[in-house]
C-alpha cells in the first residue's frame, strides 16, 4: 500500500465516526468501513481485519456508555459472551481459509424479514415483552452462530443481535441495543486477536478510524439513551435494507 496523504486520513477519520454513530444505535458502519478500507488500498482479507480494529472502539465506547447508564446486565449475557467470542474466533480463522461472498445470498434475506419485523411487529418499543427462550439456548443458538457470523463477514450483525434480544428475549429496544453492544465488542475483539496473529492488521489506518469511533459510538449511543426505540427502531429498518441491497447488489 503506497503512503496515504493527510487529506485521506482525515477522509477516514470521518468515515469512522460516521460509522461509530450509525453502529452505536443499530449497527451497520461495517457498511461505510469497509468500502473505505478497500479504497485505501487493503486486500479485502486487511480491509475485515483493520475493519474489526476500528469497530473494536466503537462498540466499546457504546458499550462502556450503555453500562454506565445502567442499561446493560452482564450477569445474564455471560454465557452468550463466551459462546459469542468462541463463534467469532471459528468464523475468523475459516474466513481466511475460504471465500466469505457466498453468505452474500442468504443474509440480505434474513435482514429483509427482520426489517418488516422492525415495522410490523408491536413488540419492538420501549417496553419488555414475553420471553420465548431461556438465557442458556440463547447463548449456544444466537451467540455461537452470530458471532460466527461476525468473525466469517459481518455486515448486519448487530440488526441480527438485536432482533434475537427483542424477539427471543423479549427485551425492549433500548435494552436490546446496550447488550448488541456488548456481545459485537466480543466479537469484534475475537476477530482482532485472530487477525493480529495472522499479521493482517493495518494499524495506521485502523487506527485513526478508531478515533472516530469513538466519538461517533458515544454520540449514537447517547441517542439510544435518550430517545429509545423512536430513533432505533427507524435506524434498524434503514440498516436493515441498506445492507441487504448492499449484499445484492454488490460494487
Amino acid at each position: 500500500m503506497e503512503a496515504l496523504g493527510y487529506e485521506i486520513l482525515a477522509l477516514l477519520f470521518f468515515v469512522g465516526l460516521a460509522a461509530g454513530f450509525v453502529d452505536a444505535i443499530a449497527g451497520g458502519g461495517g457498511l461505510l468501513a469497509l468500502p473505505a478500507l478497500l479504497a485505501a488500498g487493503l486486500t479485502p482479507v486487511e480491509a475485515l481485519a483493520t475493519n474489526k480494529l476500528q469497530g473494536s472502539f466503537g462498540t466499546l465506547s457504546a458499550s462502556f456508555n450503555f453500562m454506565h447508564k445502567g442499561l446493560v446486565e452482564p450477569r445474564s449475557i455471560v454465557l452468550a459472551i463466551v459462546c459469542t467470542f468462541i463463534g467469532a474466533a471459528t468464523g475468523t480463522l475459516l474466513v481466511q481459509q475460504i471465500d466469505a461472498s457466498q453468505l452474500a445470498t442468504v443474509i440480505p434475506v434474513l435482514l429483509i424479514a427482520a426489517a418488516v419485523y422492525y415495522l410490523l411487529s408491536p413488540r419492538m418499543g420501549d417496553l419488555d415483552c414475553h420471553q420465548r427462550m431461556t438465557p442458556i439456548v440463547f447463548a449456544f443458538l444466537i451467540g455461537t452462530s452470530v458471532g460466527f457470523y461476525d468473525g466469517f463477514f459481518g455486515p448486519g450483525t448487530g440488526s441480527l443481535f438485536a432482533i434475537s434480544l427483542v424477539g427471543l428475549l423479549g427485551y425492549n429496544l433500548r435494552k436490546a441495543t446496550a447488550h448488541t453492544k456488548i456481545l459485537n465488542l466480543t466479537s469484534n475483539i475475537a476477530s482482532l486477536l485472530f487477525f493480529i496473529i495472522s499479521g493482517k492488521v493495518v494499524w495506521l489506518l485502523g487506527g485513526v478510524m478508531a478515533v472516530g469511533q469513538l466519538f461517533g459510538a458515544y454520540l449514537g449511543s447517547h441517542l439510544v439513551i435518550r430517545h429509545g426505540a423512536g430513533i432505533v427502531r427507524p435506524v434498524l429498518v434503514v440498516v436493515s435494507i441498506a445492507v441487504s441491497l448492499k449484499l445484492l447488489l454488490g460494487d
